[in-house]
């Protein structure tokens, strides 16, 4: 994980830095917010930490500026300002948390574990939403259709789910192959005494 640190203190900016090396992350530091968003773009970061107070370009608009490019990476702004005007201002701006100054280790490192892990969970879930819009799979269907065979352990065939669940035999044949694909569902063949062998499906269970 690499952590971008961006403050005018010195002092602060190599505290910070013996932070994430304590817990094992890469960091890298720039002097105020111009400085900043331009190492912003041109590298690869997991979190950033903004101060408030700073010449050239301040924390606002340095969250304003990285939100312009970046709407999910974790910003946490450090300040002693702890008035709840300024905390507004921030999160209307774009700012994921705080961290009040004299910063603590402990308290830091947890508070970046949990963003990068929200960040993370929030990117697996869009690639998921991608993925269904890609291929026309409503979520709530794909949750109606699973359910009903999960609840059913015999197999059935799609006209007979299609009319149990109230949907159209083309969708649920549709959604019926989507999973079968994903390996959730799985494909009996039962052998009629009379016609041809009929497709049934039931929830696969490992």
């Amino acid at each position: 994980m690499k952590i971008l640190i961006i403050d005018n203190d010195e002092s602060l900016r190599y505290m910070l830095t013996e932070f994430c090396k304590h817990a094992n992350w890469e960091s890298d530091t720039a002097e105020n917010g111009r400085q900043g968003v331009d190492k912003f773009l041109q590298g690869a970061y997991d979190v950033i930490l903004v101060d408030y107070h700073m010449p050239e370009m301040d924390g606002l608009q340095t969250v304003r500026e990285i939100r312009k490019h970046n709407e999910n990476i974790p910003i946490l702004v450090l300040t002693v300002d702890e008035r709840q005007e300024v905390a507004d201002r921030f999160i209307e701006e774009g700012a994921t948390d705080f961290a009040l100054k004299p910063v603590k280790a402990p308290d830091l490192i947890s508070r970046i574990r949990l963003h990068v892990q929200i960040a993370n969970m929030k990117h697996v879930k869009k690639e998921e939403e991608d993925v269904f819009t890609a291929k026309g799979i409503s979520k709530g269907t794909l949750q109606q259709i699973a359910e009903f065979l999960k609840k059913n352990r015999d197999p059935y065939p799609v006209d007979a789910i299609s009319k149990e669940i109230g949907l159209a035999y083309p969708t649920v044949y549709r959604y019926l192959m989507y999973l079968l694909e994903e390996g959730k569902v799985k494909q009996v063949v039962s052998h009629q005494k009379i016609g041809r062998p009929k497709k049934l499906y039931k929830w696969y269970t490992h």
